[in-house]
């Protein structure tokens, strides 16, 4: 494992929703809380500013991201800036926003949401839920989520990943092979509760080994599928958010962090580190 170096000096209030896109070899990645997406391309940085919070996206095409917000899900075109609302996101529910989210292998966008203020009002807990983004329409998966995180997918799709970080378990949940629908109840994958482990943003590798952010312990946890703790990076910022896979033979881990609450000059910073492994290629969202 190669040592853990810093790709963007911005410290960001909420990092979240780190993206490879695989046609134009870029990360983007989001501050929510800051309502901005940043990209890191050819060793320069921009950012775009939105009115409402951002947290993560999916490739469409060359140019396109279907990005999730507070309000609504909506392509983004980050050569010309132009937006386009597809969907309304939860339309009613004033107390969340949008949080973990990743595409699936069929095409479909998997979006969790969040109460604003869970981590301050025992009357968010549980207002939140994971979506699907399916064909033009948006279902239901999983309801009474407080915070929505580890979204993500093995290769061989199998399964898809997911947690209610107040939960502090992982679930492995079985997707049905012709359209990626969840088939049957999920299980539990990880159980994080005896450690006092917050399992945030995840990423799976080519190997189904899962690579989850623990929020407030400074590290990224590697997980085998059979769930047996496999290795652990340890980041300089405490509150890492969410990891995945870029570069170009897919061996770089990038590492999102949270500078919330905190006034440590490492965190809220973006991070990489080079791995003797091989990450997935991001699927393509087909609107």
């Amino acid at each position: 494992m190669g040592p853990v170096s810093v790709i963007s000096e911005t410290r960001c209030e909420l990092g979240e929703g780190p993206l490879w896109h695989p046609l134009r070899g870029t990360l983007y990645w989001f501050d929510v809380l800051g309502c901005r997406l940043y990209s890191g391309e050819n060793g320069d940085e921009r950012y775009w500013q939105f009115d409402e919070t951002v947290s993560a996206c999916g490739w469409v095409d060359q140019s396109r991201l279907l990005i999730a917000g507070e309000t609504r899900l909506f392509v983004f075109d980050v050569e010309t800036g132009r937006q386009e609302t597809v969907c309304p996101f939860e339309p009613g529910n004033t107390v969340t926003r949008s949080n973990d989210g990743r595409a699936d292998p069929w095409g479909g966008f998997w979006i969790g949401s969040m109460g604003k203020n869970v981590m301050h009002d025992d009357a968010e807990r549980g207002a939140g839920a994971i979506w699907r983004f399916y064909r033009g329409e948006m279902v239901l998966l999983y309801p009474g989520i407080s915070i929505a995180n580890a979204i993500c997918f093995a290769p061989d799709r199998s399964c898809a990943y997911y947690t209610d970080t107040m939960r502090r378990r992982v679930f492995r949940q079985a997707l049905n092979p012709s359209d990626g629908f969840p088939a049957g109840a999920p299980e539990v994958f990880l159980d994080l509760r005896a450690e006092g482990l917050n399992p945030d943003g995840a990423v799976v590798d080519s190997e189904g080994c899962i690579w989850n952010a623990q929020w407030g312990a400074g590290r990224v946890a590697r997980y085998g599928p059979d769930g047996k703790l496999r290795e652990v990076i340890g980041l300089p910022a405490r509150q890492t958010s969410c990891p995945a896979f870029g570069g170009p033979d897919m061996s770089t881990l990038f590492v999102t962090s949270a500078a919330l609450g905190l006034d440590g000059a490492a965190d809220g910073k973006t991070y990489a580190v080079e791995t003797p492994y091989r990450g997935v290629p991001e699927h393509r969202v087909i609107l």
